[in-house]
């Protein structure tokens, strides 16, 4: 793991297209969409709990996403997030506002 860390100054406002992205492949819960964050940065990024949870309550109230209780792989009780596909076009619009930013930021630095 390298000894950089991403701050999270540097990607807020990216903490819904980050979940949404991982709801878009299975639902999940909420430790484990954590933990596939830290995995897939190569541990240089690990979500705080209250951001992502104030993200799904975004997510929610505009209908991009919504809980149901499932059990985990332990066979517990846990609440789960399912992306609803076609409801909403925050994923899409956020991408699209990344990949613009990267061209603007990749021109600047």
């Amino acid at each position: 793991m390298s000894e950089n860390k991403i701050t999270s100054d540097l990607l807020r406002g990216h903490t819904d297209t980050m979940i949404l992205r991982l709801l878009s492949e299975a639902d999940r819960y909420g430790y484990e969409i954590a933990k596939l964050i830290a995995e897939r940065s190569g541990g240089a990024y690990e979500q705080k709990g209250a951001t992502m949870y104030s993200g799904f309550r975004r997510l929610e109230a505009v209908g991009d996403i919504e809980w149901y209780w499932g059990m985990n792989h332990r066979g517990t009780s846990q609440i789960f997030w399912d992306y609803r596909k076609g409801q909403g076009h925050t994923y899409t619009r956020s991408l699209s506002n990344w990949e613009y930013a990267k061209r603007v930021l990749k021109n600047l630095l």
